[in-house]
């Protein structure tokens, strides 16, 4: 119980705005809070703030992950349509300019090196070592 007051004194509050009630609560929008009960409407209250700051959540996440995008990018797709259907006698995978060329090359030396290892490899198990 709260000091100075008995339990048969009530007080009634006027909720500040409608979004202070919970969605499908009824009432006229007055609140009585009884000294032992005053925890309990203290509950509802946060209930009703995590509530709008949920709502408010929802819509922040609707603006702010959006198909619009904010500044347009350039299209580049008829220049790159030029780029590769040009017939200069450069194979495709390379036309993308020195990446690809070292990308290309990189590869090729990994695919030789494990080959090379892998028959390395094959030869030393099927020449078993002798053992003394």
């Amino acid at each position: 119980m709260v000091r100075g007051s008995s339990p048969s004194s009530a007080r009634s509050i006027k909720f500040p705005d409608a979004c202070a009630r919970p969605e499908g609560s009824s009432g006229s929008g007055v609140a009585v809070l009884v000294p032992g009960v005053r925890l309990l409407r203290l509950v509802g209250s946060n209930r009703a703030k995590m509530l709008r700051n949920l709502l408010a959540l929802r819509q922040i996440a609707q603006r702010t992950i959006s198909t619009a995008s904010r500044r347009q990018i350039e299209n580049k797709v008829p220049e790159k349509q030029k780029l590769f259907q040009e017939d200069n006698g450069i194979p495709v995978h390379l036309k993308g300019g020195i990446a690809d060329a070292l990308l290309y090359r990189a590869t090729m030396m990994l695919t030789v090196g494990g080959t090379a290892y892998a028959i390395y490899q094959l030869a030393m198990a099927s020449f078993p070592k002798k053992q003394d």
